[in-house]
């Protein structure tokens, strides 16, 4: 099975119906699950920890591009050594496949500046 964040981002139309039960399974089961959790069947909300405020702003700002190639826009929280992430296809209300592939491609841009142990050393 090919990683879930180089698989392409495919748009949906009105007529798609939101991703239920197994199919969600099966898709939150690729991502970081120590980040994300599907609320309600409805969305995604991934917390993302960082070390400081720089990190977090400088991933806000990689999330964003990557939302913008993609035209898949996230609610995104920033605060101090954290982002808060909410995800979900408005079009349908709900889940689509493309909501985890961008959810397996923050977790990827995420790997550069997630805290180290070292820090908790200090």
């Amino acid at each position: 099975m090919p990683e879930l964040a180089q698989e392409e981002c495919v748009a949906c139309t009105s007529d798609d119906d939101p991703l239920t039960g197994d199919a969600i399974t099966n898709l939150y089961d690729r991502i970081d699950t120590d980040v994300w959790e599907v609320v309600d069947e409805h969305h995604l909300e991934g917390t993302y920890e960082f070390e400081d405020f720089r990190d977090a702003l400088e991933f806000t700002y990689e999330i964003g591009e990557l939302a913008e190639e993609e035209w898949h826009h996230p609610d995104i929280e920033l605060s101090w050594g954290e982002v808060v992430v909410e995800m979900w296809t408005h079009k349908i209300d709900g889940l689509h496949k493309t909501d985890f592939v961008m959810a397996a491609r923050m977790d990827r841009i995420h790997e550069k500046y997630a805290p180290t142990d070292d820090a908790d050393d200090e």
